[in-house]
């Protein structure tokens, strides 16, 4: 039975000579894996830009067994991109949250407030023309609770932070550079996207920061591929 829903490309990879496996987190069965042919012909670069990070679809698909690679029957773009791609600072933001997303959301059943979520968020960002400079750490901060780690305050996450499971302190030094970040991270928790931040430096140390956060608290996070690229763009 073909199952109706919408979707958030969260990447893809190569498959045999045209084809791709992309992995798309949709609205009614949680993340999903679907192989889509003949995306990589020439002639195709429209076909293939539906799977780019964060692009949002309506689908509709046949349902897999747990785990299980399948098919998408029908597929088009829901919200076409006004400013992203044209935009290097957005872009890069936007590359490292969906490979955030696509790295700490695994499940695969549906969960609708956390895909109501990031469907309202890319949207929001894509349509922001100014003040999104904390977009990305407000954004992490959320995706935390839906995850069910969310931040108490900014001494409990600075305090996990600086402290490993086994309880053993870090250098003084790095502590005391976590400590000086705690009033930026509370003032980032209670005004969000109008956080008064000091500079693009603090952005990137409380980034640092919240990443480290997450690989705490999911398993096998590993390295974030497009945080060096980010924080780069963010220097400027």
């Amino acid at each position: 039975m073909l199952v109706k829903t919408r979707g958030i490309v969260l990447n893809f990879i190569k498959f045999r000579e045209s084809s791709i496996i992309a992995r798309v987190y949709t609205e009614e069965l949680g993340l999903q894996s679907y192989i889509v042919n003949s995306v990589r012909k020439k002639g195709s670069a429209s076909r293939i830009a539906l799977f780019q990070p964060f692009t949002l679809l309506d689908m509709v698909v046949y349902p897999s067994a747990k785990g299980g690679i399948t098919r998408i029957s029908e597929y088009k773009c829901s919200h076409h991109f006004s400013s992203v791609p044209y935009d290097i600072r957005k872009s890069s933001i936007l590359l490292f949250l969906s490979e955030m997303v696509a790295k700490t959301v695994r499940e695969e059943e549906e969960n609708r407030p956390l895909f109501d979520f990031l469907h309202r968020a890319i949207q929001e960002f894509d349509q922001m023309a100014a003040g999104y400079e904390n977009f990305h750490l407000v954004f992490m901060v959320q995706l935390a609770g839906y995850l069910g780690f969310g931040v108490s305050s900014a001494d409990d996450l600075i305090s996990q932070v600086a402290f490993d499971a086994g309880g053993a302190k870090v250098s003084g030094t790095t502590l005391m550079q976590l400590q000086q970040l705690e009033p930026y991270l509370s003032t980032l928790l209670e005004n969000g996207l109008e956080a008064n931040l000091a500079n693009g430096r603090v952005r990137r140390e409380l980034l640092h920061l919240l990443v480290r956060y997450f690989q705490l608290h999911v398993d096998n996070l590993g390295e974030i591929k497009s945080l060096p690229v980010l924080s780069e763009v963010l220097s400027e």
